[in-house]
């Protein structure tokens, strides 16, 4: 193969109101022709700015390659001037970006913008152009193309967005496709769509890919080779099968052993690497990584280490060689880090029986006994009118939450998946009496909240709190963070707690979450994703109370913060026999932690069984269809996942019959005319399916 991108010693600076800040630093690197190469590490470890760099995008962010060469094909990128880049960028070398919404302008049609791309770079007709944004918009699996060709950004879905963009990028046949983060925001289904297209469009185009992710198991499936960054330095580059097979590197290592994956032994303290990526204002002296690395010594705190070459690898560690002969180096994360007991072991392989003859009922309201249960949900329905339907039309409802029934027990956690729109999160609202009821009742310990209102409701509230998705958006940046942690005892405790009695609170939570007291008088912005994400949780802590709502709580945040976030849910609920309802679409994080899981799709519960029976024994195809779409960190030599195809519909206009009916391989006549009855298979096993697996 012939080199297409070749950077050597790039190093990237930013102007700001502290100075010039160097953002990443003698990076070389580079991508043959047809290649994939992923670029992974966590957030703040320059991977962004190194893909911007390639495009030349920093130089409208006040930022400036201030050593080093970019050559695309012998063109050196890093000085030509902002017309030849505009005539490279979208036709040699095109970007899709993380947020599908942002890249797009929401004032002009999604035909609009391709075909603008097309018009600047390609000497062809208006005509031509449409025709051509109709194919591309096609061959990305969008259906009814003429009609997505008129619609805004905002009437499309994000698995539909995200195709849109790649159908733009792809609209002149570049060389070099770069794509940030293509598919964090995006359901695993979804997920699973894109990087198979992605892997196909490239065998069609020849092109090369640089793949920007944090997320390894992507990195596993579609990758060729992964180069690993940290603190804007590379520290890690291999063949994907052999990092993933014997990583060289402490960070890499660290990165690997941090992710849940199907084998990990649920339940236990998932393995994390302590403390956070260094500020660019503060980076540490010697190795970068020294101050998170429990193999650093004398000579890592004093001397970087260089990028030494082994083969097709490099890596930057002063002990690569003695780390990777070590025993300990690739013992599993259970015996080598957590020092697992037999007894866990023992509780792993029998987890199923043992959860189904604890857990029980989960399908009706009764069955269960009740000392055991917190939340008893019966029938419960939410319906949101759709307006516009116009005199003597029938006015439609989103059947948001459509008759759903389950229990969750005291001290348990209960898992709640599916894709976007399937309901997970109104559901949780409601339960919450965020949003009330069309129809069905929520009764928490014995009390029906749908019949509480005011000063009652506000009462129960106490006991039942929220963690959100948005770790940044979650904390208001006037407040300081002891503020907002006060707030909720300052709003229900009537007065009782004087304010030396909340300061010491707001103490003993930000050490009960593993942050310093001293730290309640900064703001949010003073703090990473992952300790704003502790200071939430401190918050919603604060009362006592006995439920939280996690909703998406982790997804937003890098594989390692990840694991630590997941380990401080852990022992709060050992701690203060907490019960929570845990929201995700990373399935592998929700088998980890949580007793039961319940499976969404499109306003129904599907399935309910046992975390082990589900992941074990699926028996709805839906079920089945999402583990399978779960990225594995074992690379599958460039195939990825299977997908689930099409969309979910829209719960405006369900399909009749089994709404799965529609995207199931294994759907008969009855599935399309019948609905099918949430009925128990075994003991505490439920699902809906005429034809259950």
């Amino acid at each position: 193969m012939s080199t297409l991108l070749d950077i050597r010693e790039l190093s990237v600076d930013f102007t700001t109101r502290k100075g010039t800040l160097q953002a990443i630093r003698d990076v070389t690197l580079s991508i043959e022709a047809g290649e994939t190469v992923c670029l992974v590490g966590e957030s703040g470890s320059g991977k962004t700015v190194a893909s911007k760099a390639i495009m030349r995008l920093i130089d409208h962010e006040n930022g400036r390659i201030s050593r080093g060469s970019l050559l695309l094909e012998g063109t050196d990128l890093a000085g030509l001037p902002e017309a030849e880049l505009r005539r490279i960028r979208g036709k040699r070398m095109a970007m899709v970006f993380q947020e599908p919404m942002a890249a797009f302008d929401p004032v002009f049609t999604i035909g609009q913008q391709i075909q603008e791309t097309i018009l600047q770079h390609e000497k062809v007709s208006k005509r031509e152009a449409r025709e051509r944004a109709v194919r591309l918009l096609k061959r990305v699996g969008i259906p009814e193309p003429e009609l997505r060709l008129k619609q805004y950004p905002g009437e499309l879905s994000g698995g539909m967005l995200q195709r849109a963009m790649i159908a733009m990028a792809l609209s002149c046949g570049p060389d070099l496709l770069i794509a940030d983060e293509p598919t964090t925001a995006l359901d695993v289904t979804i997920q699973a769509q894109i990087l198979r297209l992605l892997k196909e469009l490239q065998a069609e185009l020849g092109m090369s890919i640089l793949l920007i992710t944090h997320d390894l198991g992507i990195a596993a499936e579609i990758a060729d080779r992964v180069v690993v960054m940290y603190a804007g330095e590379i520290v890690e580059e291999a063949p994907a099968s052999e990092l993933f097979h014997l990583p060289r590197h402490p960070y890499t290592r660290g990165l690997l052993r941090s992710v849940a994956t199907l084998d990990t032994v649920r339940g236990t303290k998932l393995h994390s690497i302590e403390g956070s990526i260094p500020s660019l204002a503060a980076l540490p002296q010697g190795c970068r990584f020294h101050p998170r690395c429990p193999f650093a010594t004398e000579r890592c705190m004093q001397e970087a280490p260089v990028l030494t070459e082994s083969g097709e690898r490099r890596s930057a560690c002063w002990h690569a060689e003695e780390l990777v002969q070590s025993e300990a180096w690739m013992a599993p994360v259970a015996t080598a880090d957590s020092n697992v007991t037999a007894a866990l072991r023992v509780t792993r392989e029998g987890s199923a029986e043992e959860n189904i003859g604890g857990r029980g009922e989960v399908g009706s309201a009764g069955a269960a006994e009740e000392a055991d249960v917190l939340f008893t949900v019966d029938h419960l329905k939410k319906y949101y009118p759709v307006h516009g339907g116009g005199i003597g039309k029938a006015k439609k409802l989103i059947r948001a939450v459509d008759d759903v029934s389950f229990t969750i027990r005291k001290r348990e956690t209960f898992g709640l998946v599916g894709e976007s729109g399937s309901g997970k999160s109104t559901l949780g609202r409601v339960l919450l009496q965020m949003e009330r009821a069309t129809a069905g009742t929520v009764h928490f310990d014995g009390k029906d909240l749908t019949n509480l209102g005011g000063r009652e409701l506000r009462a129960a509230r106490q006991h039942m709190q929220t963690i959100f998705q948005d770790p940044y958006g979650s904390l208001d940046p006037r407040w300081k963070i002891g503020d907002s942690i006060a707030e909720p005892l300052k709003v229900h405790g009537q007065g009782q707690y004087s304010p030396a009695d909340i300061s010491r609170r707001v103490g003993e939570l930000l050490e009960l979450v593993g942050l310093d007291p001293t730290w309640a008088q900064r703001y949010p912005h003073e703090f990473s994703g992952g300790q704003r994400q502790r200071i939430g949780i401190a918050r919603a802590i604060a009362l006592n109370p006995r439920f939280i709502l996690a909703d998406e709580a982790v997804s937003a945040l890098d594989v390692s913060v990840q694991a630590q976030i997941i380990n401080l849910l852990q022992d709060l609920q050992q701690k203060l026999g907490l019960t929570y309802l845990f929201i995700a679409h990373g399935l592998q994080v929700v088998r980890h932690l949580s007793d039961r899981i319940g499976v969404m799709y499109l306003g129904k519960i599907v399935e309910i069984a046992p975390s082990e029976s589900l992941f074990l024994a699926p028996a709805h195809p839906y079920t089945q269809a999402l583990i399978e779409a779960i990225p594995q960190t074992t690379p599958r030599q460039g195939q990825p996942a299977g997908s689930l195809e099409g969309e979910i519909p829209s719960p405006a206009n369900p399909p009749s019959g089994c709404r799965f009916h529609t995207r199931c391989p294994f759907a008969t006549d009855r599935c399309r005319q019948e609905e099918p009855a949430l009925r128990q298979l075994d003991s505490g096993h439920h699902a809906a399916c005429h034809y259950a697996l």
